[in-house]
């Protein structure tokens, strides 16, 4: 096991710094970026079907100087493929566009289901479809066995939704994949999943649109007292509460920086909690109530477990 591994609840190992490739879709620009990373160190690539990059992903894995079971390949089923008699087709179409014979980890995309013929990341609350998370689980559960996927897990799961499915699930979630940087620090939900033995990998580590982490002050601070930048200090505070994190870059330059951990002292990691803002980049109930429940739990019930 690697140093930077983590272990996860079947025995099997996750590399904790990952590539991300949500909005990665400039032509060419996404497969030399894979090459580069791979040659880089990186091992753990995440993707989605509905990210519409996975092809290019695939003819860049072909091309990389490293072997199959060297690599972590994450991909995500999205919520048009909830009905369980959809889920095994939904993770043969992943892996035709990645050219792969198996994932490494398979992700439930969202908690809730939306109709099959909707294919867009723009979704409407007329979009959404009645299917029990139990139904889709258990038909991901199923695919463990065909051999096609090693590492089963859910992304964008709260605490509540975890509570009511766990006690149901023959296979406990490995990963919860959510977002986590230094403004939205889920520190009770991290805690839940570390106790219940799922390990959690941070999407959006360095904020983005609408969350200026890279500009916060206290971070900078840290950065430059380490002689580093601010993504490495973002990172590595993740890193050090054992969270696996998967930041998004094609720049090269950026790769490498993004690797580099730096030790932070228990006092910095402590005074980290005091710029917690529960800001969050991605949230659905931005755009219609009825998935309030999805980050905001204490609004409404988590319906169709």
């Amino acid at each position: 096991m690697n140093a930077d591994d983590i272990l996860l609840n079947n025995g099997k190992t996750m590399p904790a710094i990952g590539l991300g490739t949500w909005r990665a879709n400039e032509s060419g620009v996404l497969a030399q970026a894979i090459k580069t990373a791979v040659g880089l160190g990186y091992r753990h690539i995440d993707c989605a079907k509905i990210y519409g990059n996975q092809p290019e992903i695939g003819k860049a894995l072909q091309q990389v100087d490293v072997s199959r079971e060297d690599l972590f390949i994450v991909s995500k089923i999205y919520e048009n493929k909830h009905r369980p008699e959809l889920v095994a087709g939904a993770l043969d179409e992943i892996l035709d566009e990645l050219q792969l014979e198996y994932l490494d980890l398979l992700l439930m995309h969202w908690p809730f289901a939306i109709k099959p013929e909707v294919d867009t990341i723009k979704i409407v609350s007329t979009d959404l479809e009645d299917v029990p998370i139990m139904d889709t689980w258990r038909a991901m559960e199923d695919l463990v066995s065909s051999g096609k996927v090693r590492s089963i897990g859910v992304s964008n799961f709260n605490q509540s939704i975890l509570e009511k499915m766990i006690p149901q699930c023959r296979i406990v979630p490995a990963v919860n994949q959510v977002e986590i940087h230094p403004y939205n620090q889920a520190k009770e939900l991290v805690k839940f999943c570390k106790k219940s033995g799922i390990a959690v990998t941070g999407y959006c580590p360095l904020g983005g649109t609408r969350i200026n982490v890279m500009n916060d002050d206290f971070i900078k601070h840290i950065a430059e007292a380490h002689i580093g930048t601010p993504a490495q200090v973002a990172l590595s505070w993740a890193l050090a509460r054992g969270i696996a994190v998967i930041p998004k870059s094609t720049n090269e330059v950026r790769l490498k920086e993004n690797l580099r951990q730096i030790t932070l002292t228990s006092d910095e990691i402590r005074m980290f909690g005091k710029i917690d803002k529960h800001e969050r980049k991605i949230d659905p109930a931005r755009d219609f109530k009825e998935l309030e429940w999805v980050f905001h739990e204490d609004k409404m019930e988590c319906p169709l477990i």
